[in-house]
């Protein structure tokens, strides 16, 4: 512990900047020294950092154990809590965020210690959340829609494997169906949202990953975007992955923070993103609800029928029963939730894990089996991609239908530090 308080003493200017937006400029600087530190040991924890080299440099020649991370991030957490910061809005959403970010480092450290967490207050600790609950019958009722749609014998799950199958895209065409997909996302989002004139991506495809998509955001407007070929990808994955990883998704909300959060208003935190923190509830729910923003009713399917079919070289003769059957299995997406609560309670093994995410989510054996390997490797992270874009679509749909100031409304929460809470009021 000592240690650690006289690292932070080395770059510590507290005692002579008694104004409020100089303190928390100071404590940012101490923030990132001790999430670098964290990630130097837990690789998944910094997902993106394109702040101050010498910050890195410090956290990895110090190398903090848990514990000292975890007395530093407590009485930075005193310090910051002393701010001052009634007069003025902007400046308390900041430190809220901090305090916000700092609870959620403290839980990894408890979960990198192998502590205990029940899954929802572990949401809430993390992500500054609560998803909620839904039995077996609220899917049962979905499922049995799905059982009229594809009437035949057989397990369920089979079936449905059995006929999505029929539009995985070819893999010697998934480049060029991906390329179009992403193209088309990046320029209904530029109709609505400026990004900087440098923004720019790389698309590499991987394997042996317990995810489909992933952005590695590089800073300067940059990405890296890998998508996962371990698994057949269906044709609606393209639009789906090119809206979420790239525009308006994961792509457009780091280049905007970046450039609004800190290159604009100089708050370095925002130069690193943790990925078990209440950011991701905001990254992981704009992401998916980006999708249904830039394609409105229709358009995706005519979207992809028109040009993506073509590209993969599929037939759309049963393209109409495919989207009736995405339709409802997005409505089994929170079946995932349970899956992982009961999992990671300690309430299920892994096999039934398994069983559970074929019965109701309709899963093959290998979907779910990677899906387990997700909930290992991110635990309740899951919830963001379906409970985090109820909340963004909350927050955008609120008081108004008109297209327009749903995106305007879309892009400010992209440029703003606001939490789950902000969403939700």
């Amino acid at each position: 512990m000592v240690r650690a308080l006289l690292l932070l003493a080395t770059f510590s200017l507290l005692s002579c900047a008694p104004d409020p937006a100089q303190e928390l400029d100071e404590i940012a600087r101490q923030y990132l020294f001790l999430e670098l530190s964290m990630g130097n040991i837990d690789d998944a924890h910094v997902d993106a950092y394109f702040g101050p080299q010498d910050i890195a440099a410090l956290a990895a020649k110090s190398a903090l154990d848990l514990e000292a991370i975890w007395s530093a991030a407590a009485l930075l957490a005193g310090e910051l809590s002393e701010i001052d910061t009634s007069d003025d809005a902007l400046l308390r959403s900041r430190k809220l965020g901090l305090l916000a970010r700092l609870r959620a480092l403290d839980t990894r450290i408890d979960i990198n210690q192998q502590a205990f967490i029940p899954f929802d207050d572990e949401a809430e600790q993390l992500f500054g959340t609560r998803p909620p609950r839904f039995d077996a019958a609220h899917f049962d009722s979905i499922i049995a829609q799905i059982e009229e749609l594809l009437p035949a014998a057989g397990p369920l799950a089979s079936r449905v494997d059995a006929f999505r199958n029929e539009f995985a895209i070819p893999a010697d065409k998934l480049s060029h169906v991906f390329d179009a997909a992403i193209a088309e996302c990046r320029r209904r989002t530029l109709e609505h949202i400026e990004l900087a004139d440098n923004e720019s991506f790389t698309i590499e495809y991987v394997t042996d990953k317990p995810w489909s998509g992933y952005n590695w955001y590089q800073g300067n407007a940059v990405s890296l975007i890998q998508i996962n070929t371990d698994l057949p990808i269906f044709i609606s994955r393209a639009v789906d992955l090119g809206c979420h990883e790239g525009y308006p998704g994961h792509h457009t909300y780091n280049a905007l923070l970046e450039q609004n959060l800190v290159d604009r208003a100089g708050w370095l935190e925002y130069s690193l993103y943790p990925l078990f923190s209440p950011q991701s509830v905001i990254a992981e729910g704009s992401g998916n609800y980006g999708i249904e923003l830039a394609f409105p009713g229709d358009e995706r399917v005519e979207f992809e029928k028109r040009s993506l079919f073509p590209l993969a070289g599929l037939s759309a003769d049963n393209a109409d029963r495919y989207y009736q059957l995405q339709e409802l299995l997005a409505q089994l997406n929170y079946s995932g939730n349970e899956a992982a609560r009961a999992y990671l309670n300690g309430d299920t093994t892994r096999e039934q894990t398994i069983e559970w995410l074929m019965q109701y989510s309709l899963s093959s054996a290998e979907r779910a089996e990677q899906r387990t390997r997700f909930f290992d490797a991110y635990r309740s992270y899951v919830i963001n991609y379906n409970h985090g874009k109820d909340l963004v679509a909350s927050y955008v749909e609120r008081g108004d239908a008109d297209t327009a100031k749903r995106w305007a409304r879309f892009a400010t929460m992209l440029s703003e530090p606001l939490l789950p809470a902000d969403l939700e009021k």
